[in-house]
């Protein structure tokens, strides 16, 4: 994804503020267990975790995009 992508993504999802790991899946055209595997070895920044919840800020998301993401010195689940 490029920067044009990330500014034409959906405004509802990135203004929820946190993103499920389906909605991060939808996002990265990619499965919910590939990116549970992309934050646990520190390739997505790191998630919020609400009690059994995972979720990741979508302005986080959005500007990792934007970066060409890159790989998170912080990434990994908590």
């Amino acid at each position: 994804m490029n920067a044009q992508t990330v500014a034409t993504m959906d405004r509802a999802r990135l203004t929820a503020g946190l993103l499920s790991v389906d909605e991060l899946a939808k996002l990265l055209n990619c499965s919910a267990r590939h990116c549970y595997r992309m934050a646990d070895a520190g390739r997505l920044p790191r998630p919020v975790k609400l009690g059994s919840l995972v979720r990741w800020r979508a302005e986080e998301i959005a500007e990792w995009i934007a970066a060409g993401c890159p790989s998170s010195a912080k990434g990994g689940r908590q």
